[in-house]
């Protein structure tokens, strides 16, 4: 990824979606991946919403997804790759950047009406 001028352009939009967020987000936790039916309960998405961000996710090779009969009952698990998981880690530190300077433009005493942490309490 190329290096941003303002850290909003490093705000990668694969991962900027909140359901893609929010898999990533779980199957960064889940070091032997997650069933489909994990994942979908844990991100609290329909069947359907979740395989169209799956679909996404996996043209983009961010995720691996594996299908296989357990007990004679298919099981699909969805695995983030290593592309993934580095792309991901490069949002992670760009949306810190951006949540950062979007703290710092707040005065102290705006931020304490609205319940903002200061930087010394952050």
């Amino acid at each position: 990824m190329a290096t941003a001028k303002v850290p909003y352009d490093a705000l990668e939009k694969l991962f900027h979606e909140p359901n893609r967020l929010s898999i990533m987000s779980a199957l960064c936790a889940a070091e032997e991946g997650m069933t489909f039916r994990e994942l979908r309960d844990t991100c609290d998405l329909t069947d359907g919403n979740l395989n169209r961000h799956l679909k996404v996710l996996e043209d983009a090779s961010a995720i691996r997804i594996t299908k296989e009969f357990v007990d004679n009952k298919p099981r699909t698990t969805v695995f983030v790759t290593s592309t993934g998981l580095d792309g991901f880690q490069e949002y992670l530190e760009a949306l810190t950047k951006v949540l950062k300077a979007a703290r710092n433009s707040i005065p102290d005493d705006q931020a304490a009406g609205l319940g903002v942490p200061t930087l010394a309490s952050a």
